[in-house]
C-alpha cells in the first residue's frame, strides 16, 4: 500500500515540479531583460512555496470538512466578487483584482476551487429519481453558477465565465441525470449562441446596448482571432519561429509573456525542447486524474474530481492553443507555468484535496 502511495505521489509531483522549475527559470530570464518583469521570480518563488503549504494544510483537514462548509466558502467568494467591482483595481479594462500592499488577489480565480467545492456537495446530495428531481436539481446547480458568472461578467472576464460554465458540465457529466437533458442542454445553449451571432453579424448597435462596449470588444476578439490581426499573437508567432530547438538565448518582447504567452516565453528562452517537456507533464497529468477519477466510488469526490479535470485540460489546450494562433486569445494562465498568485494558489488547493481524496 505504501509502495503504491508512493508511485502515485512521484507520477502526480513529478511533473508539477518539472512544470514550477520551467516557470522559475522563465521568470528569471525574463527580470534579467525587462524591468518590468524584475520581482517576477522571487514572487513566483513566494506563491510556489504558499502553494504547498495550504496544499498540505488542506490535505490534513481532510475533504469532508471542506464540503461541510463549503457553503460558506462560497458566500463568502461572493461578497468578494461584489466588493472587486467597487473598489477593485483595473487592469487591461478588468476591475478584477484587490490591489493589496504586497500582491494582488483575484477572487474570480478562488471562485473556481469554492465554486466546484460547492457545487460537488450540492449536486450530490440531489435525487434524481423523477424528471421533477432532475429539473430542480439542474436549476439549483445553474442559479449557483450563474451568480459568480454575472458578477465576473461585470468585470468582464470572460475566460473566468468560461471556466464556471466547465466547471458545471463536468458535475452534470458524472451526476445520475437521464440523457435526455444533455439534449434539451445542447439546444438552449444552441439557441443562445445562434441569437448571440445573428445580433453580432446583423444588429451590432443591439447587441453592444445589451451587452456593453466591453464585453462586445472581447467577443469581437474571439470571433475574429483567425484573421491574426493581432500585436500580442504576432510577437509571440515571432518568438516560436526563432526559437530553434534549444533555443537562441535572446527574448523577443511578447507582451503578457509571463502570464498569458508564457509558452511563446519558454520557447524563445529554452527552445522547442521546453514545450515538449511541458506537453508530456500535461499528458501525465492529465491521464493520472482521468484514471483516479473513473477509479473513484463516491459521487461527491467524483464530481469535484470532474469539475476540477474539465477545468484543468481546458486551460491547458486554450492557452497552448491561443500562444500558436489555434484559439482565440481570452486571457486563461497555463497552470502551474504562468505568472500569478491567485491561480497558483487556487492549482495548489485544488492538488490539496484531490490527493487527499481516496479512492
Amino acid at each position: 500500500m505504501k509502495k503504491k502511495n508512493l508511485l502515485n505521489n512521484l507520477i502526480l509531483f513529478i511533473p508539477i515540479l518539472v512544470l514550477i522549475i520551467i516557470s522559475l527559470f522563465n521568470m528569471i530570464k525574463c527580470g534579467n531583460i525587462y524591468k518590468m518583469y524584475d520581482g517576477y521570480f522571487f514572487k513566483q518563488t513566494i506563491w510556489f512555496i504558499l502553494g504547498f503549504i495550504i496544499m498540505g494544510i488542506i490535505y490534513f483537514l481532510k475533504p469532508k470538512r471542506l464540503f461541510k462548509y463549503s457553503k460558506y466558502f462560497y458566500i463568502i467568494n461572493i461578497i468578494l466578487l461584489i466588493l472587486v467591482l467597487f473598489f477593485g483595481k483595473s487592469i487591461n479594462g478588468s476591475r478584477a483584482w484587490f490591489n493589496l500592499r504586497f500582491f494582488s488577489f483575484q477572487p474570480s480565480e478562488l471562485m473556481k476551487f469554492t465554486l466546484t467545492l460547492y457545487l460537488a456537495d450540492v449536486a450530490s446530495k440531489s435525487r434524481y429519481n423523477k424528471f421533477r428531481d432532475e429539473l430542480k436539481f439542474l436549476v439549483k446547480i445553474g442559479i449557483i453558477t450563474l451568480i459568480p458568472s454575472i458578477l465576473v461578467f461585470l468585470e468582464p472576464d470572460t475566460g473566468a465565465i468560461i471556466i464556471y460554465l466547465l466547471i458545471i458540465l463536468g458535475v452534470i457529466v458524472v451526476s445520475k441525470i437521464s440523457k435526455k437533458w444533455y439534449i434539451i442542454i445542447f439546444l438552449g445553449l444552441a439557441i443562445l449562441i445562434g441569437g448571440f451571432l445573428y445580433l453580432y453579424y446583423f444588429n451590432k448597435d443591439l447587441l453592444i446596448k445589451i451587452m456593453g462596449t466591453s464585453f462586445f470588444y472581447r467577443m469581437d476578439r474571439i470571433l475574429t482571432f483567425v484573421n491574426k490581426d493581432s500585436f500580442q499573437l504576432d510577437r509571440a508567432l515571432i518568438a516560436i519561429g526563432n526559437s530553434g530547438i534549444l533555443g537562441k538565448g535572446n527574448i523577443i518582447y511578447v507582451p503578457e509573456a509571463p502570464t498569458d504567452f508564457v509558452i511563446a516565453l519558454s520557447i524563445s528562452n529554452f527552445g522547442i525542447i521546453s514545450f515538449i517537456a511541458i506537453l508530456l507533464c500535461f499528458i501525465i497529468l492529465d491521464g493520472y486524474f482521468l484514471v483516479r477519477l473513473l477509479k473513484l466510488k463516491d459521487l461527491k469526490h467524483k464530481m469535484f474530481f470532474a469539475g476540477f479535470l474539465t477545468m484543468f485540460i481546458f486551460a491547458q489546450i486554450e492557452n497552448i492553443g491561443m500562444n500558436l494562433g489555434l484559439l482565440p486569445i481570452i486571457g486563461l494562465p497555463l497552470p502551474f507555468v504562468s505568472y500569478g498568485g491567485t491561480n497558483i494558489i487556487v492549482y495548489f488547493m485544488f492538488l490539496g484535496v484531490l490527493n487527499s481524496i481516496k479512492n
